[in-house]
Parts: structure tokens; sequence; C-alpha cells
């Protein structure tokens, strides 16, 4: 059985490296790649590995980026090294605020870390429909990259593309023939945009790269390696040998863990492509997800209303045409409640009901601080809800041991002299 096709040496599942090329049996790959253009000491050294983060970190220099995230961009190149090793791993989305900073030619040094060919960017898709059918095409050919290049509207959290990032096949109907087919998803996804990120769910899928050229006009900026993604491309098998040093060498040390914020569904991604460079001292790569999550509109949105219907109905079971009803009124304590409901549901100058119903609804359970929306119990023409206050685990805190009688009057005693100056 053939599980996938790899452009350069590979990770088994052991951890062990894969340096042949053609059909390996233990884990399905077949490798197309000069095997005499890399070389991977078996048991490189901490030493190697700070040798060879030094050399990727210099292919970074003349890249402006903001919030450490060019860490993120060395954890891309490690991920598009390794990546027919991962069953899953999250996008990486290069962000920019002008045109001309760099977003799409950083896109193709990372691509030149997973193949030896050029990317061949497209468009990201509208809708749903159009994204499932396009990465259902795109996948049958198995391609070591995808690149949605310039977006123009926010990443959002196409169900197709949260599957293709999450789960290692995607199933779906060829386009024109009546049967289905199940494609592998070990292809390292791309995106780039001006002052455009991930949305909803996209928002832990997704690792988002910033820069900034820090001037007026990017596009006019002279560089010492204007050709720097030809020198990797020629180079390739030094700098995949370099990136593959850094994860074998965390690997040899047996695997040292350095405490950070879990990503959910993708442990393998984070043990590969994460921990090696918390290992030798850089920031967290995958700091940007969590960033994005705390900013994601819809919970700013979720966060206001949450706080505007506590604000007026408290712990009250409460419906939603009642909700809309109170916010028609005059009142400070309603202004805004009014305001978000329209944000929510605004159809033609009035609140939709049906659409805020069905908005609570998909926002059911989802805290944001200490807040969210719980369905009332009880038997009614219609759906209530109420807004619960909830303590994170973290500040529960146990209940003090009573004291004896003893006890409480040292403590009177102590306090009686203290009152006195004593």
């Amino acid at each position: 059985m053939l599980n996938g096709i790899v452009r350069q040496p590979y990770l088994r599942p052991d951890g062990s490296l894969m340096a042949a090329t053609g059909y390996d049996s233990a884990t399905g790959m077949f490798g197309v790649f000069d095997a005499r253009e890399f070389f991977i000491p078996d048991h490189p050294t901490l030493a190697q590995a700070e040798i060879a983060l030094a050399s990727l970190k210099d292919l970074l220099s003349e890249f402006s980026f903001t919030h450490d995230t060019g860490q993120a961009a060395l954890s891309a190149m490690l991920s598009a090294a390794i990546r027919p090793s991962l069953p899953n791993a999250p996008m990486f989305h290069a962000r920019a605020h002008v045109i001309g900073s760099g977003k799409s030619y950083l896109c193709e040094l990372i691509t030149a870390f997973a193949t030896s060919q050029r990317g061949k960017p497209t468009s990201f898709p509208a809708d749903d429909d159009k994204c499932r059918k396009l990465l259902l095409a795109e996948l049958l050919r198995a391609p070591a990259v995808i690149e949605f290049d310039n977006l123009t509207g926010e990443l959002l959290a196409h169900k197709s593309l949260c599957t293709a990032l999450t789960s290692e096949y995607l199933s779906g109907r060829i386009l024109g023939l009546s049967k289905t087919a199940t494609v592998s998803t070990r292809t390292l996804f791309l995106s780039s945009g001006n002052n455009v990120g991930p949305i909803q769910d996209m928002t832990r899928r997704c690792i988002t790269i910033h820069l900034d050229p820090r001037c007026e006009v990017p596009a006019t900026r002279r560089f010492k390696r204007p050709d720097l993604v030809r020198e990797v491309l020629r180079e390739r098998g030094r700098y995949v040998s370099a990136a593959l040093a850094i994860v074998r060498a965390w690997i040899v040390a047996g695997r040292p863990r350095t405490a950070c914020k879990s990503l959910a569904g993708y442990g393998d991604w984070s043990d590969l492509c994460r921990q090696p460079l918390l290992w030798l001292g850089c920031v967290d790569p995958a700091a940007s997800v969590f960033e994005a999550m705390a900013e994601d509109p819809d919970r700013e949105t979720l966060a206001r209303l949450l706080s505007a219907w506590h604000a007026v109905f408290g712990r009250t079971p409460t419906r939603v045409r009642d909700v809309v009803r109170q916010a028609s009124f005059a009142g400070d304590e309603n202004v805004e409640l009014r305001e978000v409901l329209h944000d929510i549901a605004d159809e033609r100058g009035e609140v939709n009901r049906r659409k805020l119903g069905r908005w609570i609804k998909r926002h059911a359970g989802r805290m944001v601080d200490g807040l969210r929306f719980v369905r009332a119990d009880g038997n009614r023409s219609a759906e209530a809800w109420r807004v619960e206050s909830v303590l994170p685990v973290s500040s529960v805190v146990a209940r003090p041991k009573p004291k004896s009688v003893d006890e409480a009057l040292l403590d009177r005693n102590a306090y009686a002299r203290a009152s006195r100056g004593e």
C-alpha cells in the first residue's frame, strides 16, 4: 500500500531516519530523491543542532518579523522538511500590513524545504463547496505544498479545510465522475495576505507569521541576497539536512520537553517542529495561535453579548424574543445589548430572532471571561437561555480547615494586642 510520496529523507514513527529512496514497507512511503545530496549525522549533538539552527536563521536575516514570529518561520521550515512524517500539521499564514513585504517570497522559501519544484499558488475558495472540490483535485496529485496566495478576506474556517488540517485523510466525490476518492492530507498548507488572518475555528489550526518591513515602500528595498530562493534550491540538500538534523538531535537527546501550552490535535507536530526549537532556546513558535484565539472576532462578540445579557437579566432564564423586546426599550443598560444584537443578527434594521437564536445555540457552552450560555430547563413554548458564571479550576480555592476553639482565641487575642499597638 502506498501511503505517500517523499522528496527527501524522512522520519519513521519511531524517530529513526529513512535516507534511502524507493518504497519503505515500514511506512508505506516512496522516496523520490537523490540520497547523495543529503547528509544527516546518525547521532547529531546539541552543538550540531545549534549550527544547523544558525544556518536556517541566516536565511531569514533579511526578513523583518514582528512579535518574535521569526521562530514561527523556522518552525514552518521544519514542518516542510518532515511533513510526510506527520499525520497532520497546522497551516502557516504570512501576514503583513502592505504589499511588497515579502509574504509570497517567504512562502517560496518555506516551499523549497518541502520540494525542489517551484510552488503554484492558487486563490482562496469563496465557500466550502468550492474548497472541497479544490482540495480533492489538488490532493489527488499528492503535492508537497498547497498555497493560497494574496488573500483579500479573512482566512475562513471552511469545513473541508478544517478537516484537511486535522485529519490524515479527506474523502469526496471526484468532479465530473460518479465515484468518490479518499486522499492523504500529508501536504503543507501555506497562505498569505495583507491585514487578514485566521478567524473562527481556523485560529487554532493556523500559525501566523507577521512581517513588518518598517518602511514606506517595501517593494523598493535592496537585499544582499536577492536570489535567496534559487540559492536554497541549488543547495537544497544542505538546508533540508540542517532542518532534519535539528529534529533528530532532539530525538537523540531523549526528547527533552519544555513546558508550553498544549495545541490540541497537533501532538506529533508539536513534538517534532516545536519542542526542538524550544530546546534550542527559541521562543514558542505557536504563540501566535493563542493570540489569534484570544483576538477572534467571534469570541469578542460573544464576550460582549454575555456581559450585556448578564447585566440586564442576571441569571434569569430568558427567551430570545424577550431579549429583543427588552433591547428595544430606552435606557443606558440596554444600549450595549441593543448594539451587540444588531451586530449579530441585524436584518434591514431589525433583529432577526431566528438568526440570533441559531447564533446563541452555536456558541452555547463556550466560556469567555468566566461566563457562558446555558439552555434553561423546563417546558416552554420557546427555548430560554441563561448566562452562567463559571470559575476556572485554577481560581477555585480550597476551603480552610475549621480552627479549634483554642486557635480562635489565640487569633482574637493577637488581634486585640495589635489593635493596642503592642
